[in-house]
């Protein structure tokens, strides 16, 4: 679960999704998002490939937006499995944050202290300000790393550039959800059931 949807992170997203091996669900893009979490659900079961990256947008809307309503139904469906999320930064200031694992600044360094848009480290110790992460901590994610401006962060998670500071959020929740180990286990066994 990815907390922007703007033209940049959408990019950047459905290139990362493409390099982990997963696939992005581009219609979950927007600024807002418009999409029903219901929908977004018919949307991620039907992709046959994990994992699944989606986005939620709710424009600096200040308390529960679409986005928001959206990231609740799909973090709470019973067929889905939410392996963790990215809380992306905002210039908001509006009383909406977040706790968060660990932070990616814009060098691509894990950091305890939280990150602004820009992708650089504030002065708070694990938590997040952003338009889009208000409902969070009441999900029982598993994960969730915080991240500045996906896409952006003065070019240093450009799109052209492959989007390193996205690819290194997913690929550390990959890795923490044990996701990494259970695909290859699945691989292996496919691979001998194949022979």
């Amino acid at each position: 679960m990815i907390t922007d949807g703007d033209e940049y992170a959408t990019r950047a997203v459905k290139l990362v999704a493409k390099e982990v091996g997963g696939r992005c669900i581009s219609m979950s893009h927007g600024n807002p998002s418009v999409l029903s979490g219901q929908k977004l659900v018919e949307l991620i079961l039907k992709t046959p490939f994990d994992p699944v990256l989606v986005m939620f947008d709710d424009s600096g809307y200040v308390g529960e937006g679409a986005g928001e309503r959206a990231l609740k139904y799909v973090a709470l469906h019973p067929e889905i499995e939410v392996l963790g999320a990215i809380a992306v930064a905002s210039s908001s200031r509006k009383e909406e944050w977040t706790r968060v694992n660990v932070c990616i600044d814009r060098d691509g360094v894990l950091t305890p202290y939280g990150v602004d848009k820009y992708g650089i480290q504030e002065l708070e110790i694990g938590r997040l300000n952003g338009d889009t992460v208000y409902c969070l901590d009441e999900l029982k994610i598993p994960f969730v790393v915080g991240i500045g401006d996906i896409g952006k962060m003065a070019r240093k998670d450009d799109f052209e550039k492959g989007a390193p500071i996205t690819r290194k959020a997913v690929e550390l929740i990959l890795e923490r959800s044990g996701f990494y180990g259970s695909r290859s286990e699945t691989e292996n066994t496919n691979s001998r059931i194949s022979r």
